[in-house]
């Protein structure tokens, strides 16, 4: 029979083959949102099919530094002697991941956060039970179980949330998402569920009730269909790969360099949209400035083009790439001493040297007295362990009067700064995709950055990974139990 599609992306039920295969759960992409979800689906006794795009399952989730975003009192945060009651978790995550952060999503995460630490040590995730102070702290984390990730200890944080580390490392010398991928897809194939690697997600197929019935796939075998008697679970990531989509929907980075793998195209996002999915905050994104590796480059002073500091350099490397980037136009340098300089990790080039703050200031072409103004009051504040126009920890305060002087280039136009997207399908808490008016797209589901989840608009290290299993896991189960 001729398949009859009514749009690129979606194609009638009635019109698929009789003889297609027919399963409960199809879940689309093998990273770790699909594989939480196809474990969480299979378990509760749905016949689940994994179909991933790329030849290799893992995802982006694979190539992960490896931390989750986790709290609320976790084993791994009482073995290093640390409390945080879910209230402090829960007040920190509304302001780090805003505006527009999902309280519903954010209540139900912290609430729920130690019993999903528990699941994943029980599907054979390591964690050593050791912390890495911040002013140890590296990136890739060593294999150190417990870190701070985000902003927890910087100002004005701080003060609005007792801080406590909530960065849960995967055990591992260096990146470390691997690990938990290797964890997780062992789990996978020991209980039997199938996961079909180089096979791609084409089509949706709905029936006259609206409903997603199946999916459309192609391989090299070509193209056939599956029909899932419960529900489609997308898992595909998002779309910093689709040049058309940034400029359609996040135009801000463009000149910016996207992380993860080829595969997040948007394809999943663009099925979800054909079969009527709200897509939400699609301009929402984490940029990065990861200039402190090694951390004690934090003692610098990160100046903008005018010569002036524009925010506490111990903030997170994604609240400096959103200040640089819409803020500061990509512009921005690191002043350091003698005693503060240290070779970057990466390739953060000097960019101007001196044995005077005048002839650093000359260098950069700033304006004439500007960065001698901000460093002699910089110099001031530090001499008394102050930072009083931003309020820095004192811990990375120190005065910067030691020949030679030196400007790290922090510009977007000479070390483009590393980018994913966060915008995606609108979802309710099972992961549910629902439309504009809010009404629920019966069988279609998504987890994990093809969905806009508990990091709205805002990011710390680890909350993707944690986001992606735990709606993953909601995900799965959701479907299983669809009539």
């Amino acid at each position: 029979m001729r398949v009859r599609f009514a749009t690129d992306r979606l194609c009638a039920a009635s019109d698929l083959p009789n003889d297609s295969e027919r399963v409960d759960v199809v879940v689309v992409g093998a990273g770790s949102a699909g594989a939480c979800a196809a474990l969480e689906a299979h378990r509760n006794g749905a016949r689940v099919v994994v179909l991933e795009k790329q030849v290799a399952a893992g995802g982006t989730s694979a190539r992960a530094a490896g931390q989750l975003y986790l709290g609320g009192g976790t084993a791994l945060q009482r073995a290093c002697g640390f409390e945080d009651p879910p209230e402090e978790m829960r007040k920190y995550m509304l302001r780090a991941c805003g505006p527009g952060a999902p309280e519903d999503k954010i209540d139900l995460f912290t609430q729920e956060s130690v019993a999903h630490y528990d699941w994943l040590v029980e599907q054979g995730v390591p964690f050593r039970a050791s912390f890495v102070p911040t002013t140890e702290a590296t990136n890739p984390p060593g294999p150190d179980g417990l870190t701070y990730t985000g902003n927890e200890p910087a100002y004005p944080w701080r003060e609005e949330a007792r801080p406590a580390p909530r960065g849960h490392n995967v055990e591992c010398e260096g990146d470390s998402g691997h690990v938990l991928m290797k964890a997780l897809l062992a789990t996978v194939a020991r209980e039997g569920i199938e996961v079909r690697t180089g096979v791609e997600t084409t089509r949706l197929a709905v029936d006259a009730e609206g409903r997603i019935v199946g999916v459309g796939v192609r391989d090299d075998a070509g193209e056939r269909f599956v029909r899932a008697e419960r529900g489609v679970i997308l898992c595909t990531g998002g779309f910093g790969f689709n040049r058309e989509m940034l400029e359609r929907y996040a135009p801000t980075f463009l000149e910016c360099t996207p992380v993860g793998t080829a595969a997040e195209d948007g394809l999943g996002l663009r099925l979800g949209m054909a079969a009527g999915g709200d897509a939400i905050r699609m301009s929402a994104g984490s940029v990065m400035i990861p200039f402190s590796k090694p951390r004690s480059l934090v003692r610098g002073v990160l100046v903008n083009a005018r010569g002036e500091r524009y925010v506490n350099e111990d903030v997170y490397q994604a609240t400096h790439g959103a200040l640089a980037l819409d803020r500061q136009d990509g512009i921005g340098f690191l002043i350091l001493d003698a005693d503060t300089y240290a070779e970057p990790q990466l390739p953060y080039p000097v960019c101007a040297e001196s044995d005077s703050i005048e002839g650093l200031e000359a260098q950069l072409e700033l304006p004439p007295g500007k960065l001698v103004e901000t460093m002699q009051r910089w110099n001031e504040g530090a001499a008394r362990g102050e930072d009083p126009l931003f309020r820095k920890a004192k811990e990375w305060i120190t005065p910067l009067e030691k020949a030679p002087f030196r400007a790290l280039d922090l510009r977007r136009q000479t070390f483009p700064y590393p980018f994913f997207t966060l915008g995606g399908l609108r979802t309710d808490l099972d992961g549910r995709v629902l439309t504009p008016e809010g009404e629920v797209i019966t069988g279609l589901y998504a987890a994990g950055r093809v969905a806009s989840g508990i990091p709205a608009s805002g990011y710390n290290s680890g909350m993707s990974l944690s986001d992606c299993t735990f709606f993953g896991r909601r995900a799965g189960r959701a479907a299983a139990g669809s009539p």
